[in-house]
């Protein structure tokens, strides 16, 4: 088949022992900690599992350097375990959700938090604060096989060296396999899905020149610097 122009390359991870991974949709999940839920003005209490997207075109290599963005004076970084997937479906129920998992990365939830707030307050859809160029940095993927299931350990995000975040992956609010089950409710799942799983308290901003270090137990740490 021939196309009006060359179509773009796939966007595809480091995956360790394995091949890489092609990626397809990168969805990510709102407020999954409450302390973080609470430090911006929500209560996790009242809330369902809600999600947002970004751009496989976001995603960031370990060890790069990410440009600052436009249009922010406050970029800020959350740490995340990122899920990522080999089978999909619909309706999956919560006890099968782990079969379709491939592995697992450590994820930065890039924001530009100043256009998030404009947004929030007008009412106004969150895109253009959390899917941008960078907006995904992210680790090589652990293939499940090496870790297990993963449910619990150390989450925690560096800047500079000082501890900004750190938490328990226990402190979810929603376990993985309730959000692979809540989300397959809404679409339908696809191998090389991406799902960032949340971040727990003290978001901050970020500027040039600051080196982000984020780490979850057992997984490849990530290192970015601000350009």
């Amino acid at each position: 088949m021939s196309y009006a122009f060359p179509p773009a390359p796939v966007i595809a991870i480091p995956a360790m022992s394995s091949n890489p991974f092609p990626v397809r949709h990168i969805y990510c999940v709102g407020r999954n900690y409450a302390t973080h839920a609470r430090e911006m003005g929500s209560d996790p209490e009242r809330e369902a599992p809600f999600f947002f997207m970004k751009s496989a075109q976001a995603i960031l290599p370990n060890q790069s350097v990410m440009p600052y963005p436009p249009a922010t004076a406050d970029l800020q970084p959350e740490v995340e375990l990122v899920v990522a997937l080999q089978t999909g479906g619909r309706n999956i129920a919560e006890d099968r959700a782990d079969d379709r998992i491939f592995g697992y990365a450590v994820g930065l939830d890039m924001t530009r938090r100043d256009l998030q707030k404009v947004a929030k307050e007008h009412g106004r859809p969150w895109d253009m604060s959390k899917s941008f160029d960078g907006a995904a940095p992210i680790s090589a993927i652990t293939p499940e096989f090496y870790t297990g299931i993963i449910n619990r350990g150390k989450i925690e995000l560096k800047v500079n060296g000082e501890v900004r975040q750190s938490a328990d992956l226990g402190d979810m609010i929603w376990r993985v396999p309730q959000i692979i089950s809540a989300l397959s409710r809404l679409v339908e799942l696809y191998p090389g899905d991406l799902i960032f799983t949340g971040t727990p308290a003290g978001v901050g901003p970020v500027v040039s020149g600051d080196q982000i270090e984020a780490t979850v137990a057992g997984l490849e740490p990530l290192l970015i610097t601000i350009g």
